[in-house]
């Protein structure tokens, strides 16, 4: 596996696909930038999920995460953009995703968003 950013996210079959268990990644250095100043934009994510059949190989996450270091895009539109490519990559059960977003103007952001598996969620 490379070392550069990339907007490829690798998975790994779920060794116990038969029981929900969540898996946490906490991560504290994401960059982009702003899209009006291009100013850098600092955030701290935090991902929780239930797999189905697949899990995030963490290396690809972190190189993924990196891949946004000279994007410029809003708070929201990045928080989202993370959940539907994690999503696609891996099909969880159940998936949040949290950015929270340092200082700017001094207000801070916190964007929050869910993914549920219909068939999981009325089982």
């Amino acid at each position: 596996m490379s070392s550069e950013p990339t907007k490829i996210l690798e998975s790994f079959e779920n060794p116990n696909p038969e029981r929900d268990y969540e898996i946490e990644f906490d991560c504290p250095e994401f960059t982009c930038l702003c899209p009006l100043t291009s100013q850098p934009d600092f955030a701290h994510f935090r991902i929780v999920y239930v797999p189905n059949e697949k899990c995030v190989e963490l290396k690809s996450l972190k190189l993924y995460l990196w891949s946004f270091r000279n994007v410029g895009a809003f708070h929201e539109k990045v928080t989202n953009r993370i959940l539907t490519d994690l999503v696609a990559a891996v099909a969880p059960r159940w998936m949040e995703v949290k950015g929270e977003w340092f200082v700017r103007g001094g207000i801070t952001t916190n964007v929050t968003v869910s993914h549920v598996d219909v068939e999981w969620e009325n089982s």
